[in-house]
Protein backbone atom coordinates (compact mmCIF):
# COMPACT_ATOMS: atom_id res chain seq x y z
CA UNK A 1 0.00 0.00 0.00
CA UNK A 2 2.96 2.12 0.93
CA UNK A 3 4.55 1.04 -2.40
CA UNK A 4 1.71 2.39 -4.26
CA UNK A 5 1.17 5.73 -2.00
CA UNK A 6 4.55 6.65 -3.51
CA UNK A 7 3.90 5.34 -6.74
CA UNK A 8 0.79 7.21 -7.00
CA UNK A 9 2.86 10.18 -5.05
CA UNK A 10 5.44 10.04 -8.06
CA UNK A 11 2.95 9.93 -10.88
CA UNK A 12 0.88 12.78 -8.94
CA UNK A 13 4.50 14.70 -8.68
CA UNK A 14 4.98 14.07 -13.01
CA UNK A 15 1.62 15.52 -13.66
CA UNK A 16 1.89 17.95 -11.91
CA UNK A 17 5.65 19.24 -13.81
CA UNK A 18 3.89 18.31 -16.81
CA UNK A 19 1.08 20.24 -16.10
CA UNK A 20 3.63 23.10 -15.01
CA UNK A 21 5.92 22.56 -18.23
CA UNK A 22 2.73 22.65 -20.31
CA UNK A 23 1.65 25.93 -18.54
CA UNK A 24 5.15 27.40 -19.23
CA UNK A 25 4.84 26.30 -23.04
CA UNK A 26 1.61 27.75 -23.08
CA UNK A 27 2.84 31.39 -21.72
CA UNK A 28 5.86 30.95 -24.30
CA UNK A 29 3.03 30.33 -27.26
CA UNK A 30 1.12 32.92 -26.02
CA UNK A 31 4.08 35.40 -26.24
CA UNK A 32 4.56 33.85 -29.77
CA UNK A 33 1.16 34.82 -30.56
CA UNK A 34 1.25 38.27 -30.20
CA UNK A 35 4.62 38.44 -31.28
CA UNK A 36 3.73 37.25 -34.41
CA UNK A 37 0.72 39.17 -34.53
CA UNK A 38 3.01 42.26 -33.99
CA UNK A 39 5.28 41.49 -36.54
CA UNK A 40 2.28 40.63 -39.08
CA UNK A 41 0.79 44.18 -38.16
CA UNK A 42 4.35 46.28 -38.69
CA UNK A 43 4.49 44.49 -42.17
CA UNK A 44 1.41 44.89 -43.31
CA UNK A 45 1.64 48.58 -42.21
CA UNK A 46 4.85 48.81 -44.36
CA UNK A 47 3.75 46.71 -47.10
CA UNK A 48 0.85 49.16 -47.75
CA UNK A 49 3.28 52.49 -47.44
CA UNK A 50 5.59 50.69 -49.56
CA UNK A 51 2.25 49.92 -52.22
CA UNK A 52 1.64 54.29 -51.48
CA UNK A 53 5.19 54.94 -52.56
CA UNK A 54 4.52 52.96 -55.62
CA UNK A 55 1.81 54.04 -56.70
CA UNK A 56 2.78 57.99 -56.60
CA UNK A 57 6.33 56.84 -58.01
CA UNK A 58 4.32 55.32 -61.42
CA UNK A 59 1.81 58.43 -61.29
CA UNK A 60 4.91 60.29 -61.51
CA UNK A 61 6.95 58.66 -64.28
CA UNK A 62 3.52 58.55 -65.90
CA UNK A 63 3.24 62.60 -66.18
CA UNK A 64 6.98 62.37 -66.66
CA UNK A 65 6.40 60.01 -69.95
CA UNK A 66 3.40 61.85 -70.82
CA UNK A 67 5.38 65.43 -70.90
CA UNK A 68 7.86 63.83 -72.77
CA UNK A 69 6.15 62.05 -75.49
CA UNK A 70 4.13 65.80 -76.08
CA UNK A 71 7.39 67.17 -76.01
CA UNK A 72 8.92 64.49 -78.77
CA UNK A 73 5.88 64.82 -80.98
CA UNK A 74 6.15 68.93 -80.78
CA UNK A 75 9.80 68.33 -81.66
CA UNK A 76 8.54 66.20 -84.65
CA UNK A 77 6.09 68.45 -85.82
CA UNK A 78 8.84 71.25 -85.73
CA UNK A 79 11.39 68.96 -87.56
CA UNK A 80 8.57 67.88 -90.53
CA UNK A 81 7.88 71.98 -90.72
CA UNK A 82 11.21 72.84 -91.07
CA UNK A 83 12.35 70.39 -94.01
CA UNK A 84 8.80 71.61 -95.48
CA UNK A 85 9.85 75.07 -95.25
CA UNK A 86 13.36 74.01 -96.26
CA UNK A 87 12.31 72.65 -99.36
CA UNK A 88 10.14 74.99 -100.67
CA UNK A 89 13.30 77.72 -99.89
CA UNK A 90 15.92 75.68 -102.28
CA UNK A 91 12.47 75.62 -104.77
CA UNK A 92 12.47 79.05 -104.76
CA UNK A 93 16.44 79.87 -104.88
CA UNK A 94 16.62 77.30 -107.27
CA UNK A 95 13.83 79.16 -109.39
CA UNK A 96 16.05 82.37 -108.51
CA UNK A 97 18.73 81.01 -110.38
CA UNK A 98 17.18 80.14 -113.19
CA UNK A 99 16.09 83.71 -113.79
CA UNK A 100 19.08 85.43 -112.98
CA UNK A 101 20.46 82.94 -115.64
CA UNK A 102 17.73 84.07 -118.04
CA UNK A 103 18.60 87.57 -117.45
CA UNK A 104 22.30 87.56 -117.95
CA UNK A 105 21.58 85.39 -120.84
CA UNK A 106 19.36 88.72 -122.17
CA UNK A 107 21.84 90.55 -121.19
CA UNK A 108 24.73 89.22 -122.99
CA UNK A 109 22.53 89.47 -126.40
CA UNK A 110 21.44 92.84 -125.62
CA UNK A 111 25.59 94.20 -125.37
CA UNK A 112 25.61 92.23 -128.53
CA UNK A 113 23.19 94.90 -130.11
CA UNK A 114 19.94 93.55 -130.03
CA UNK A 115 17.23 95.30 -128.45
CA UNK A 116 15.68 93.34 -125.29
CA UNK A 117 14.95 96.08 -122.79
CA UNK A 118 11.60 94.60 -122.41
CA UNK A 119 12.36 91.41 -122.23
CA UNK A 120 15.54 92.40 -119.76
CA UNK A 121 12.71 94.55 -117.70
CA UNK A 122 10.60 91.44 -117.55
CA UNK A 123 13.48 88.97 -116.47
CA UNK A 124 14.38 91.30 -113.31
CA UNK A 125 10.83 91.82 -112.03
CA UNK A 126 10.79 87.62 -112.61
CA UNK A 127 14.18 87.41 -110.48
CA UNK A 128 12.99 90.33 -108.22
CA UNK A 129 9.67 88.21 -107.74
CA UNK A 130 12.27 84.76 -107.79
CA UNK A 131 14.47 86.22 -104.95
CA UNK A 132 11.57 87.74 -102.67
CA UNK A 133 10.27 84.22 -102.78
CA UNK A 134 12.98 82.95 -101.82
CA UNK A 135 14.50 84.55 -98.94
CA UNK A 136 11.10 86.00 -97.56
CA UNK A 137 10.95 84.62 -93.41
CA UNK A 138 7.64 84.08 -92.10
CA UNK A 139 9.27 83.91 -88.41
CA UNK A 140 10.78 87.76 -89.31
CA UNK A 141 8.91 90.14 -90.95
CA UNK A 142 11.52 92.89 -89.52
CA UNK A 143 14.44 91.05 -91.18
CA UNK A 144 14.03 90.83 -94.56
CA UNK A 145 16.91 90.89 -96.86
CA UNK A 146 18.30 93.77 -98.64
CA UNK A 147 16.90 92.81 -101.92
CA UNK A 148 13.37 93.39 -100.60
CA UNK A 149 14.39 97.20 -100.22
CA UNK A 150 15.74 97.01 -104.18
CA UNK A 151 18.92 95.69 -103.27
CA UNK A 152 20.59 93.01 -105.61
CA UNK A 153 22.72 90.73 -104.56
CA UNK A 154 25.78 91.66 -106.58
CA UNK A 155 25.11 94.99 -105.24
CA UNK A 156 23.43 96.75 -108.04
CA UNK A 157 20.41 98.49 -107.23
CA UNK A 158 17.21 98.07 -109.54
CA UNK A 159 13.42 98.49 -108.73
CA UNK A 160 10.92 96.72 -110.23
CA UNK A 161 9.30 98.14 -113.42
CA UNK A 162 12.58 100.41 -113.73
CA UNK A 163 13.98 100.20 -117.83
CA UNK A 164 17.74 100.17 -117.07
CA UNK A 165 20.16 99.20 -119.55
CA UNK A 166 23.26 97.03 -118.08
Amino acid sequence: MDRLAAEKEAARAQLSSAESQLQGMKEKSSVQERNIEELEARLASELAKAKSEAEKAKAEVDAFMAVYRADAEAAQVQAIEATETAQTRAYWVDGLAKCQSRRETLEEIHARGFDLTEDIKKAKNLEFDARALAFYDDDDDESKSGFESGEELDGEETVPGDNQEP
